[in-house]
């Protein structure tokens, strides 16, 4: 054992780990590091501004403008899409602030929140299919971004657009698609290596650039169209339920938009200097933010049709076609705002991918894992998983990513569901990083089976209808369900967490609203790194269980 302890691999495995808290024991060194445990007070430097900035930032992506602008394809005049989008976006931003609260309150990721209802290491299914779709959608978003860069290229080099072929036809993509892509991707590099609390600069500097951009786009489509007269007196196509039930779907798909985001907003949240900066902020920006950027898409996007006499839907696609006889002073106006599209996926690539990525593979892997290698690790997945053959499938596998988003309707609602209504905002800190059977997140071999069984049932009510939308047949009830699949899965899911947590009732919750978190500052979970109580670390203070009405921790094992 000896021998094995000082070879040379052992000694190179020893450098590959990250830095960790000292006394750890094995089981604690698979659940804990650097960027797992509580964010220290020096690196809570997220305001509520910095906020504000990250969601106008985010709301300037090339996939809300073709959101609104593919309800108009549906049927829906411009206004009744914008409706869809108001209210979808307001719905989006309470989620994204209840689950962003957790975060804010207590200074933890999504990975660390999941444990407590989801088990120590029952957490780790939910946290390895949200990183596994990071990744997969990392390599789509930087597919998009490499079609910015082509734009980018061509306004300066129309001659680009004719780029010899070297690549044979079964690689499924060219030569020109291939070298912006890696373009795109190659410089997205240097924007991971930064600390999560740091990247927020980045947001501010695309949250000034980038919508001065969609502005400039949104004119200059007017100026081209002649006027906004012609658009926005197109009507809408269908009616009575048929419009209804595509407002309906117009909607869900706003909401769907924001899935992967409303499950990981702790991620961020958890860098805010007080649960405060990440309520109001986001509250108000998201629904402004997305609605004003999705009113840009639709006139932009219909302005097409009396432009170029066909809708023209991609905003890319589009700009495309204002280089077709453009003078240097137009080629260097779609330079700009191709720019400004590229920055935008690069902030919503990070945002809602890498960052994302690399905080699950961090709770995956914490000993030789941190947010910076995780997201690397993402970006390499991107590259290798060839997103162009995703995207150019005959199959509709792109339409299972985006239904597939739905499903971490059922996490949300189990992880909401366990704050809110079970345990009341209570949380025992240290405990979500033990893995003794002691532990009240510990239940039963670390799994919590209320968690899954209440997961499951939330999938179950949309899997029909899921099927349905990747192609097959299936009963009309069944797709009715599955276009309100979202609250469909959240409210299963998280009244099938309540009942069973009412009936079979677990440890470390509380009898009134309780949240402790504000109180921690800087948690040591070794098991022998303080001689503070495990309540005391919990809440930093001496409270005790009969004055702030905690029930009193129970042996989980078997639970």
């Amino acid at each position: 054992m000896e021998k094995l302890h000082t070879s040379g691999f052992a000694r190179a495995v020893d450098k590959l780990a990250v830095s960790s808290e000292p006394g750890l024991s094995n089981a604690q060194l698979m659940l804990t590091n650097h960027d797992l445990k509580p964010v220290e007070p020096e690196r809570r430097q997220w305001g509520a501004w910095n906020f504000v900035g990250f969601w106008i930032a985010d709301s300037f992506n090339i996939n809300t403008w073709m959101i609104s602008s593919s309800m108009i394809v549906g049927g829906l005049s411009w206004w009744q899409s914008w409706l869809c989008v108001w209210f979808g976006y307001l719905i989006a931003a309470v989620f994204i602030c209840l689950t962003g609260r957790i975060g804010a309150t207590y200074h933890i990721s999504f990975p660390v929140v999941s444990r407590a209802s989801f088990g120590v290491w029952g957490s780790l299914w939910p946290v390895f299919n949200r990183a596994a779709m990071a990744c997969i959608w990392y390599g789509v978003q930087a597919w998009i971004g490499g079609e910015c860069v082509t734009i980018m290229i061509r306004a300066i080099w129309s001659n680009y657009e004719n780029l010899p072929n070297g690549l044979p036809v079964s690689s499924g993509t060219n030569t020109r698609d291939f070298l912006s892509f890696f373009l795109f991707w190659l410089c997205s590099l240097p924007a991971i290596w930064f600390p999560v609390h740091k990247i927020r600069h980045l947001f501010t500097v695309k949250a000034y650039f980038v919508p001065v951009a969609g502005f400039v786009y949104f004119i200059w489509a007017i100026v081209k169209a002649h006027g906004i007269g012609p658009i926005i007196h197109q009507p809408n196509t269908i009616h009575g339920s048929d419009l209804a039930w595509a407002m309906v779907k117009g909607i869900m798909s706003s909401i769907a938009n924001f899935a992967t985001l409303i499950v990981n907003d702790p991620d961020f949240a958890r860098f805010a200097r007080k649960p405060r900066d990440a309520l109001w902020s986001q509250l108000i920006t998201i629904p402004v933010g997305f609605a004003v950027t999705s009113f840009i898409g639709i006139i932009v996007s219909s302005s097409s049709n009396v432009i170029y006499g066909q809708p023209i839907w991609n905003p890319l696609s589009l700009l495309s076609n204002f280089l077709i006889g453009a003078s240097s002073g137009e080629r260097f106006g779609v330079f700009v705002i191709a720019t400004a599209f590229a920055l935008a996926q690069l902030g919503t690539n990070i945002a809602a991918n890498s960052v994302s990525a690399g905080t699950d593979m961090t709770a995956l892997l914490p000993r030789y894992l941190n947010i910076r290698r995780g997201g690397y690790i993402c970006a390499a997945v991107g590259l290798a998983m060839c997103p162009w053959n995703l995207l150019s499938s005959s199959n509709q596998f792109t339409v299972y990513l985006s239904a597939y988003s739905v499903f971490l309707s059922s996490i949300a609602g189990v992880i909401l569901s366990d704050y809110y209504f079970v345990r009341k905002g209570f949380y025992q800190i240290k405990d979500l990083y033990s893995a003794r059977k002691e532990s009240p997140y510990y239940f039963w071999f670390g799994f919590h089976w209320r968690g899954y069984f209440a997961y499951i049932a939330g999938i179950l009510i949309n899997i029909v209808g899921f099927v349905g939308a990747i192609g097959r047949k299936v009963p009309i009830g069944a797709q009715y369900i599955y276009d309100v699949n979202f609250f469909c899965g959240f409210i299963v899911a998280s009244g099938s967490y309540y009942l069973l947590c009412r009936f079979f009732p677990i440890p470390a919750t509380s009898d009134r609203w309780n949240e402790v978190g504000d109180e921690i500052l800087d948690v040591h979970v070794a098991y022998d790194a303080s001689e503070v109580s495990d309540e005391e670390n919990a809440t930093g203070s001496d409270h005790k269980s009969d004055g702030l009405g905690v029930r009193e921790r129970k042996t989980a094992a078997g639970l």
